[in-house]
């Protein structure tokens, strides 16, 4: 059962739903990075897994607190403690290989369906671009987004082809989203809201009721 909510779009996860911070991805634990520091051959295209206390450990810079950073956050932390170590400007990058943590799943009639890490300002058209598009026959209109916020499920129907025309803004994605493109069961939680429309041009959002409450 779904109840509609007074929105034009769904509002953002909290910490306490899985999501680090409003934009931008956050190492966790378990991902997988490359440290690269020029000059140093113990430090080229090292490849390592944040443990789970989102910690990884490297030669001079020693333990270094990655977890709940952005790349670049953790960049400036090694350079930092390497110069603690005696190294005069390090030129560090820092670079995902593997998300475990920070993801948003992509279903439906895309490219290549699938889990996909959060980079960056995610939006709504910026991940399915990333699933490799929609296919040739999807329907653009039938674009399902699933959420959980404050622990309540919630779900919103948009429309692609209104999007790019500018009839409103194309949604923010975050962490542990949900997005199914097409035809599918997920869009019909919402028949009885859209009673058979073949296109809408703003956003439905609602909440998903336990059927047995």
């Amino acid at each position: 059962m779904v109840q509609v909510v007074d929105a034009t779009e769904l509002p953002a996860p909290t910490e306490a739903d899985g999501a680090v911070g409003s934009r931008g991805y956050r190492i966790g634990p378990f991902d997988r990075l490359v440290v690269d520091v020029f000059g140093f051959e113990a430090l080229k295209a090292r490849e390592i897994q944040v443990d789970a206390a989102g910690d990884i450990a490297l030669p001079i810079a020693g333990t270094v607190k990655v977890g709940g950073r952005t790349p670049s956050e953790a960049t400036a932390l090694i350079a930092q403690q390497m110069r603690a170590g005696y190294v005069r400007d390090p030129k560090v990058s820092v670079n995902l290989t593997e998300s475990v943590s920070q993801y948003v799943t992509i279903d439906g009639q895309v490219g290549l369906p699938g889990n996909y890490p959060m980079v960056g300002d995610m939006t709504l058209i910026r991940s399915i671009a990333s699933a490799r598009g929609a296919n040739e026959f999807a329907k653009l209109n039938d674009v399902v987004l699933f959420r959980t916020v404050n622990g309540q499920k919630m779900v919103a129907l948009y429309n692609l082809a209104a999007i790019r025309r500018g009839d409103y803004p194309d949604p923010q994605v975050y962490a542990r989203d949900v997005i199914v493109v097409g035809d599918s069961p997920a869009r019909r939680l919402l028949r009885d809201i859209i009673q058979g429309a073949a296109l809408i041009t703003t956003p439905i959002v609602a909440l998903i009721q336990n059927s047995n409450n």
